[in-house]
């Protein structure tokens, strides 16, 4: 029997990545897949074009809080993941509305649509920037809730308004909370595509504060992996961390950027360090590990080598990209 999947976002970084593995040769054969995307700066059509052409897909412009057409397209799936998000924090820091309508308001209103539904499973994408900061050791899925820009608390209060739906209504409600991804087809306002679309271009880099903040990166296509095994084996109300076990300081992935893009110190520039700037995070999986045989399969080394050489040989994708956002 075939699941009519909605996948909202699904033209930005991970959910094309996601929409492409799931219709590509190693894919379900059970999905069908409809893309709701409202194409803000960060959404990209072309991130689909690979199965563009695929009879499966369907794709729909439009916005997850208008509940007239998000309500007429979950009569017409039986599941929903959920990546559609405004996600970049500094961009949060200088102004907070949009983050809280898309990530809060739009949540709610899917939610509730995916409830009058009957929805049988909804899966909300989320982040472990939800649980502030933390010294040493890793946050378990229980870990108190404590974010710090607007951005991470947007996505907080998304998850639970997921959650209440689950407690209250008994939807089917499964939500993921991963570490830094890192890939191909990534906008380039973040820290990789960022510095490595200027590094190629013989340009320079900021490096905030003492660089001393420390990010665990999780390979998109582990992230995918770990979506699926949540969306088709987890349990209705659960939560699931999904990391990529390599934790980096910010001077660290720096220099590995460096090297990998024929660059040197010289290239760097020292920056004021962000607002509420968190020190460290770092995800436990155990509980995906044990419950759904989720470990991370792409070696760091091997993947951000074949990052920069995406970036290095698709210069025709980000080029205008970085051009009409000034990056």
């Amino acid at each position: 029997m075939t699941t009519a999947l909605l996948v909202t976002g699904g033209a930005g970084f991970i959910g094309s990545h996601y929409v492409r593995t799931l219709l590509g040769p190693h894919g379900p054969d059970d999905v069908r897949i409809t893309v709701l995307d409202r194409l803000t700066y960060a959404g990209n059509e072309s991130n689909l074009d690979e199965v563009a052409g695929d009879d499966r897909l369907n794709f729909v412009r439009g916005d997850i809080c208008d509940p007239d057409l998000v309500g007429k397209l979950m009569a017409e799936h039986d599941q929903v993941v959920h990546f559609a998000a405004e996600s970049h924090v500094d961009r949060s820091i200088d102004g907070g509305a949009e983050f809280v309508r898309t990530n809060v308001l739009g949540t709610q209103t899917l939610a509730d649509a995916a409830h009058r539904a009957g929805i049988s499973v909804f899966v909300q994408i989320s982040t472990d920037e939800v649980y502030g900061s933390i010294d040493e050791g890793s946050w378990p899925e229980t870990h108190p809730l404590a974010p710090t820009s607007p951005y991470a608390a947007s996505k907080a209060a998304g998850d639970l308004i997921a959650l209440s739906y689950h407690r209250t209504h008994g939807l089917d409600v499964r939500v993921t909370r991963c570490s830094n991804n890192y890939g191909h087809h990534h906008f380039p306002e973040k820290v990789i595509p960022l510095f490595v679309t200027r590094l190629l271009d013989g340009g320079t880099v900021p490096l905030y504060g003492d660089g001393r903040n420390v990010r665990d990166w999780l390979h998109i296509d582990d992230h995918v992996q770990g979506i699926e095994l949540v969306r088709t084996e987890g349990r209705p109300g659960e939560v699931y961390n999904i990391g990529g076990g390599t934790e980096l300081t910010n001077r660290e992935l720096t220099r590995l950027l460096l090297d990998a893009c024929g660059a040197d110190w010289d290239s760097v520039q020292p920056v004021a360090d962000r607002k509420g700037h968190d020190r460290r995070y770092s995800v436990d999986c155990t509980k995906a590990r044990e419950e759904l045989g989720y470990r991370p399969r792409k070696d760091f080394a091997t993947g951000l080598a074949e990052t920069v050489a995406w970036y290095r040989d698709n210069r025709a994708w980000w080029e205008p990209l970085k051009e009409r956002a000034a990056l």
